[in-house]
């Protein structure tokens, strides 16, 4: 017979009282398993030793342009047409540099014996050390441009005190390593500069022993400004020829540049051959005297000039050209030098970390709630079953 307290309803119709019957049998098993969880989770919250976690924050440099701002600098300078036409080729992401370099592997070992870790950790080898440091280090971005750059440690001050020293040691280690496109070019413009200033200076002690024993000559102006403009002509070839190859350390012979730069010096050599011959024909009426390697070098009209100033006219030439490629390769290497300035990041430290004053881990109201979730989902799991075998072994007494 059916209780009269309780309407009747179908088999298969979903009654809340025979569930909330059901809890109530099992009341206290439900009880007990939330008991043993949330008390077993609010346990571990309190004997788990507890991590506070130090922030620093970093203001992520701009990307700048590397290799082609160096070029579209130079532009600017007397070898502007040597390259026209230069567009931005190549960027720097500094951002992504600086978190590199905040994960790697030098980075985490100079902390880690800065503060001796490998014993703090009580790890055996430099790779677990390692290891458990990246674990509890972790790198975010913002919207507003930052890096923030966070440390755990069950200690706050040592926390904050390995946080600072990464970003301390961030910009030197960025600036060792930074072996970009600028970088490369600086040092190969300094060695060209290098060696063009020996030669310059080679040059003139040579005038000057020339002078000094054949006493002084002086060139007529006449000759004195054809030795000039043929030597500024042959150093400013020089000096595109040194952009030349700076060019190509980043690009094809196929790219626009280089063919531009190719023209250029085509076009300069060409225009140094008129000033040697008169004419481009004129060279069959004057050639290459005899063991000269080259036939293009300056032989100017003033070449009929007899014995010393002849010679003093060669040696003035000499003097020239090196003193134009020394000008214009001094100028090439502080745009490289500017170039290399902004192709590497510059760290700036907006907050530094400071000691936590409250835990991050672990959470106690966070770990509780979840013990309540998953004590209430597996509680409700065991009622359900523990009943079904219950009516399962009845059934089969019943039969």
């Amino acid at each position: 017979m059916t209780d009269a307290s309780v309407p009747p309803h179908h088999p298969g119709e979903v009654n809340v009282l025979d569930y909330l019957r059901l809890f109530r049998r099992y009341r206290w098993l439900l009880v007990a398993i939330w008991a043993v969880v949330i008390g077993a989770a609010a346990a571990y919250s309190i004997v788990t030793p507890k991590m506070y976690e130090s922030t620093a924050t970093l203001l992520a440099p701009k990307e700048t342009t590397g290799a082609a701002g160096l070029l579209g600098s130079l532009a600017a300078s007397g070898l502007a047409q040597a390259a026209p036409g230069l567009s931005s080729i190549s960027t720097s992401p500094n951002r992504d540099l600086l978190t590199a370099v905040l994960k790697s592997r030098t980075m985490a070992q100079m902390v880690a014996e800065r503060f001796h870790l490998q014993e703090r950790y009580r790890a055996r080898y430099t790779e677990d050390t390692i290891k458990a440091l990246q674990d509890r280090m972790n790198i975010s971005f913002a919207r507003e441009g930052t890096i923030s750059l966070r440390i755990e440690d069950t200690d706050p001050h040592m926390a904050a005190q390995m946080a600072n020293f990464f970003v301390d040691q961030l910009d030197r280690v960025v600036s060792r390593l930074g072996t970009g496109e600028a970088s490369r070019q600086r040092v190969f413009i300094t060695e060209q500069l290098a060696r063009a200033k020996t030669d310059l200076e080679g040059g003139e002690e040579t005038l000057r022993r020339f002078q000094e024993r054949n006493r002084a000559v002086v060139l007529q102006e006449q000759t004195r400004g054809a030795i000039e403009g043929a030597a500024r002509l042959k150093g400013e070839i020089m000096a595109a020829e040194v952009q030349l190859q700076v060019t190509r350390n980043f690009a094809t012979d196929a790219n626009p540049d280089i063919i531009a730069i190719r023209r250029r010096i085509d076009e300069m050599k060409r225009q140094l051959g008129q000033m040697q011959y008169g004419d481009d024909n004129a060279s069959a009426s004057h050639p290459a005297p005899p063991g000269s390697s080259d036939r293009r070098e300056i032989y100017v009209p003033f070449a009929r000039v007899p014995g010393v100033g002849l010679e003093l006219a060669r040696l003035t030439r000499d003097v020239k050209v090196q003193e134009t490629l020394v000008s214009l390769l001094t100028q090439q290497l502080e745009q490289a030098k500017i170039a290399e300035a902004k192709d590497l990041p510059v760290v700036q430290i907006m907050d530094r970390a400071v000691p936590a004053e409250r835990h991050s881990w672990p959470k106690l109201r966070l770990n509780v709630a979840i013990a309540v979730i998953v004590s209430l989902l597996v509680s409700v799991f065991l009622v359900f079953f523990v009943d079904y075998i219950r009516n399962l072994a009845r059934r089969a007494r019943t039969v």
